[in-house]
């Protein structure tokens, strides 16, 4: 969300941001946000000035009541003045009932219109427009088959697909035995790995207020991606960011407190509208999965040395999984209203021959913290909206898509990499129990 202020004094900058984003419906909401300030401010000024002159007036009746006693006109004087105290108190009323009206649908707009990006965001209208950075691994086609990843993990007696629709229906799974145990495996390793980077385990709420929701996300997003619980004001959670955000809401930070470096395990329920082609089925979108997240609240100086930070964990993890990924610049159409800057991890699908989306690191700005109220008193005292970063951490149901693939032998066995093995009790590699 943009400062009123700078809208006011930028508005040509703010509809060229609108225009790079491709969404030149919203321009008009430019103009109509500045004229509804301007009102906004008219009736504030209006309001103040009536409230001095009531409290100028109620002096003055105070002083001719006082005079009556000895002039009675006085008293038809304090009448007169007690009649525009009247007025000017029923203009005052219209104009706090206007000015709430007002604020309330400049808000409305202010939320909509979307964060000016970086200049270094490629200019496109969709993700066909994202550009490859750089890659990280040599990605390899084996010379035998690499089954879908459902028929790999059901070799291994590890999925039950039916069950959970009959019980939840479409886009829920039952993990079982060494595939669930290696889903579980990735979260542990991916959230000591985290912790031993500095930054400290979190468990979030998996439920936030509307208040929250509204602060971390778009309304598209938001219509797109959360449950809410009925007759409640919650919502169940997509991500993780959206609780550990929401934990800062309406804080003032001591600068020294700062940057707060979080890696958080949450489950995440997403409604993922629409229908999608067989490589997006099984267990790669689903309304249901876990992940551990990497959360950053930082000075506004810091946050696009923490941006690089964080995507360069998400390299240093996969790779350490011996998973080849590259680095994936998204364009300014591609970029949710609240983000200021934006990069995919993709993995390599050795069954595919190519990548795919398993991270997604982003820079907010301000975004969040001015939704939210997120501040921090600088050395001078002075206090200042902080920036919040995210970005996943593994997501293990869509990445042990890229970890099956890349992993699985000739045989139909699995072999674990040596940082995993640990959490697997030992094992060095899995063996199916059925071919």
């Amino acid at each position: 969300m943009l400062d009123m202020r700078f809208i006011r004094e930028n508005p040509d900058l703010v509809k060229e941001n609108i225009k790079k984003k491709f969404q030149d419906a919203k321009l008009a909401l430019v103009d109509e946000a500045i004229d509804l300030d301007a009102a906004l401010r008219a009736a504030i000024s209006e309001g103040d000035d009536l409230r001095a002159n009531r409290n100028k007036l109620s002096r003055q009746i105070g002083m001719l009541m006082g005079q009556a006693k000895k002039d009675p006109a006085r008293a038809a004087e304090a009448e007169e003045v007690k009649k525009l105290v009247t007025a000017q108190a029923e203009r005052l009323r219209e104009l706090e009932e206007k000015a709430a009206q007002t604020r309330e649908k400049l808000q409305q707009i202010l939320y909509t219109i979307p964060q000016m990006i970086d200049p270094s965001v490629p200019i496109g209208p969709d993700d066909t427009h994202n550009v490859e950075v750089q890659r990280f691994g040599e990605p390899v086609v084996p010379d035998f088959p690499i089954p879908y990843h459902v028929d790999i993990m059901e070799s291994f007696d590890g999925i039950d697909l039916d069950a959970a629709g009959r019980v939840s229906g479409n886009g829920f799974y039952y993990l079982l035995g060494d595939i669930a145990r290696l889903h579980e495996a990735v979260l542990a390793y991916a959230r000591d790995f985290m912790i031993d980077k500095g930054f400290t385990y979190v468990i979030p709420p998996f439920m936030i207020h509307g208040n929250v929701v509204q602060g971390v996300m778009s309304f598209p997003e938001m219509d797109a991606m959360m449950y809410k619980i009925e007759g409640e004001d919650l919502y169940l959670i997509g991500t993780s960011e959206h609780s550990m955000i929401g934990r800062f809401i309406d804080q003032v930070l001591p600068a020294d407190k700062l940057p707060q470096t979080l890696t958080s395990y949450s489950p995440c329920f997403r409604k993922e509208k629409g229908a999608h082609g067989i490589e997006e089925r099984g267990v790669y979108r689903i309304h249901q999965f876990e992940k551990q997240e990497m959360i950053v609240v930082c000075k506004p100086e810091d946050s696009p040395l923490w941006y690089d930070k964080l995507w360069q964990n998400s390299v240093e993890l996969f790779r350490s999984l011996e998973i080849p990924v590259r680095q994936l610049e998204c364009c300014s159409g591609d970029l949710a209203d609240l983000k200021v800057k934006s990069c995919d991890i993709e993995a390599w699908s050795p069954r595919q021959q190519k990548y795919f989306e398993v991270c997604s690191c982003s820079n907010l700005g301000d975004a969040q913290a001015r939704r939210l109220r997120i501040r921090y008193r600088d050395e001078n005292g002075k206090t200042q909206l902080a920036h919040t970063l995210n970005n996943t951490c593994v997501a293990p149901p869509r990445m042990l898509i890229a970890f099956l693939e890349n992993h699985l032998q000739a045989d139909g066995s699995v072999t674990i990499p040596a940082v995993l093995q640990p959490y697997m009790g030992g094992k060095a590699v899995l063996v199916p129990k059925q071919k």
